[in-house]
């Protein structure tokens, strides 16, 4: 099992992550969402000792994990900005993971490189952008982690092979009881393979839910009377968004749907219709309801009401809440594959 508690990373006075907390369980798929910027490659990178926490602990299985040989075994990781031996070819690079990774398996390697079809003795540097995703994955896979770590798995793969990468990792999960964690900007791409999602914004998680809970516990209604009523007819539902035109209405609710169906049958409305969300929907109405919106110009305007505030009262921002562009990372630091 992994546990963060109280997770906290800077860069020359740059907040990436602040007081971040989290337990993943072992054998799951955990889906890390966040805009650019949110602190998503930061984590992975304090996860696999890549980086030291300035403040807060990190562990796996119970033990720390920076500058711990024993506990980065057990790791693969796949970042945004793939790194290779410069010259090297799959091969040279697979004997040299070989050497540090002691599950690294060469006959799943070359399973994996007659199913993806690259060429192994050919210099990784003349691949393609998605080639080289790709024989990273591969490399990953082959050392058969029990933590396997995605930065951004599917920037460069094309549809086919996106659903491919996706089959291997729910099958490396489900037969070795692998923990993978996979970052995205883009809900889309990893809500048909999480089992748990959490929204990572301005350096800290805001939101973290089972996949199925989240489909499960939010729906959307459309209502109608042949009488004039007012929000106040749904008094005792927990409405997340709400908007009438006339003589329907429209709003997100959160519930049980039959208790609800139920409660509104009641009131003999004209229409009732229960409609399905997106996950995408159920993250942006869960977050709203939370205060948090993701308007570039609403976070503008939030942000300049509290610097105007905090300079009423002579005091700095809180530089976490402080609206921010820059990169995750200050320093550039090359990936190891640790």
């Amino acid at each position: 099992m992994i546990a963060v508690k109280n997770l906290t990373k800077t860069f020359d006075g740059f907040v990436a992550l602040h007081n971040m907390n989290c337990e993943i369980k072992d054998g799951s798929v955990y889906g890390l969402i966040g805009s650019n910027g949110a602190g998503k490659s930061t984590f992975l990178r304090l996860l696999t000792g890549i980086y030291k926490p300035d403040e807060g602990e990190i562990f796996l299985d119970g033990e720390p994990v920076y500058e711990n040989p024993s506990a980065k075994a057990k790791i693969a990781f796949v970042p945004d900005e793939l790194y290779f031996l410069s010259g090297a070819t799959l091969n040279r690079m697979a004997k040299m993971y070989q050497s540090i990774f002691p599950n690294f398996s060469m006959e799943h390697y070359r399973e994996l490189i007659d199913l993806f079809k690259l060429a192994p003795n050919k210099p990784v540097n003349t691949f393609s952008k998605g080639m080289r995703r790709q024989g990273a994955i591969i490399l990953a896979l082959a050392c058969r982690p029990k933590y396997i770590f995605f930065d951004e798995t599917f920037d460069g793969l094309d549809p086919v092979m996106r659903n491919v990468v996706k089959k291997l990792i729910t099958e490396d999960v489900l037969s070795r009881g692998t923990t993978a964690i996979i970052t995205s900007h883009s809900l889309r791409e990893l809500e048909d393979t999480c089992d748990q999602l959490s929204l990572l914004h301005k350096g800290g998680i805001v939101l973290e839910s089972d996949v199925q809970n989240l489909k499960t516990s939010l729906f959307k209604i459309q209502v109608g009377f042949s009488r004039p009523f007012t929000k106040e007819l749904f008094t005792g539902l927990e409405l997340l968004s709400y908007t009438q035109h006339g003589s329907v209405a429209d709003f997100i609710v959160r519930g049980d749907r039959e208790e609800t169906v139920n409660r509104l049958q009641a009131e003999e409305p004209i229409l009732l219709d229960v409609l399905p969300l997106t996950l995408e929907e159920v993250f942006v109405y869960e977050m709203e309801a939370l205060g948090y919106y993701f308007d570039e110009d609403k976070d503008k305007q939030d942000d300049k009401k509290k610097k105007k505030g905090s300079d009423k009262h002579g005091k700095q921002e809180n530089p976490v809440n402080a609206e921010h562009q820059q990169p995750e990372t200050s320093p550039k630091e090359e990936e190891n594959h640790e």
